[in-house]
């Protein structure tokens, strides 16, 4: 039979999400978050993880190149991948959030100039208020943007809150909870059903 593929994040979450796999009963020999290694496979070859940057996992599973991913909500949103997702990990819980510098509100009766790393994010949050903006995509130290003049507002990820009140700024608009997820490929869904449900229950019993 061929194996389940499991598209797994790379990254900050990668430790919890690999120790959940080992509490499924699932063992992959040399995987950690700090493997070089790309393959792996489960002792009895009946699952193949593939450890790829985060942002990449939709594509894998959108693509059929995986089956299922296990992926942050904020890349599932940004990668505005055609996917199912079907269960939250509670692991990495944090928000997308806009954030300025205090006593600030968000102006809506002017272009905003919005930098961040999640820009399909952002146009689609301040499309729904009706809101202009002009998006400046940065790849890290959105922070300092706003500090600088470069933009008016953030959007970014906020777990505690604390690098944002080193740099002097506070969230303004919270826009969505974010934590790991889990997403299957849609033919998967169907062609599979069996061993993908097998694994969603898997990881449930895991997380009690």
């Amino acid at each position: 039979m061929e194996p389940i593929t499991l598209a797994l994040a790379k990254g900050r979450p990668a430790k919890s999400t690999i120790e959940l796999l080992e509490k499924t009963g699932e063992h992959f020999v040399e995987l950690h978050e700090d493997s070089r290694k790309l393959v792996f496979y489960n002792e009895n070859q009946s699952m193949k993880v593939i450890f790829v940057k985060a942002l990449d996992v939709p594509t894998y599973v959108e693509k059929g190149a995986a089956d299922i991913g296990i992926v942050g909500k904020d890349n599932i949103m940004e990668s505005q991948a055609d996917v199912y997702e079907l269960l939250d990990l509670k692991i990495g819980t944090c928000k997308f959030s806009v954030a300025g510098k205090p006593n600030h509100e968000i102006k809506n009766n002017q272009k905003l100039t919005i930098a961040t790393k999640y820009p399909n994010v952002t146009k689609k949050h301040f499309q729904t208020k009706d809101q202009a903006i002009e998006i400046v995509k940065l790849n890290g130290s959105v922070e300092l943007a706003p500090i600088i003049g470069l933009s008016d507002y953030i959007v970014d990820i906020v777990e505690t809150g604390s690098t944002l009140k080193e740099n002097g700024l506070v969230v303004l608009e919270d826009i969505e909870n974010i934590s790991t997820r889990l997403i299957v490929n849609k033919a998967s869904f169907a062609t599979k059903a069996t061993e993908v449900q097998n694994f969603i229950n898997q990881l449930k019993s895991a997380m009690e």
